[in-house]
């Protein structure tokens, strides 16, 4: 496995990490639908799942994570979101997060980002 598929796999579990610490119960985690994945699927209040993308890097040095979701990616978000919902035959409101991870030697930052972008 390349290292960057690695440092995203330590991510997506310092980030269930967070969230489980936080009140969240995890339903799914690397859910695929076609093209797309959603890293996490979480659950915190009752009639909300909360979907939740993970972007980790080593450094900001290009940018924070959470600047490299791009349109397209969100596009495919909402997609699989939907199929989620439907394949689980769910009646929820959905919220897309973004956790946002710089690792490295010598620091591990988190930053969780609520309502991170709507679906439309």
């Amino acid at each position: 496995m390349s290292y960057h598929n690695e440092l995203g796999k330590k991510g997506e579990k310092i980030a269930a990490a967070y969230l489980v610490k936080n009140g969240y119960t995890i339903l799914a985690k690397n859910f695929y639908f076609n093209k797309a994945e959603l890293d996490i699927v979480a659950q915190k209040n009752k009639g909300t799942i909360v979907v939740v993308e993970v972007k980790t890097r080593t450094s900001d040095f290009f940018g924070n994570p959470q600047d490299f979701v791009s349109p397209s990616k969100i596009k495919l978000l909402v997609k699989a979101a939907n199929e989620y919902i439907i394949s689980k035959n769910l009646d929820v409101e959905v919220r897309f997060d973004i956790i946002a991870i710089i690792k490295n030697k010598r620091e591990e930052k988190i930053e969780h980002f609520e309502n991170a972008f709507y679906h439309f």
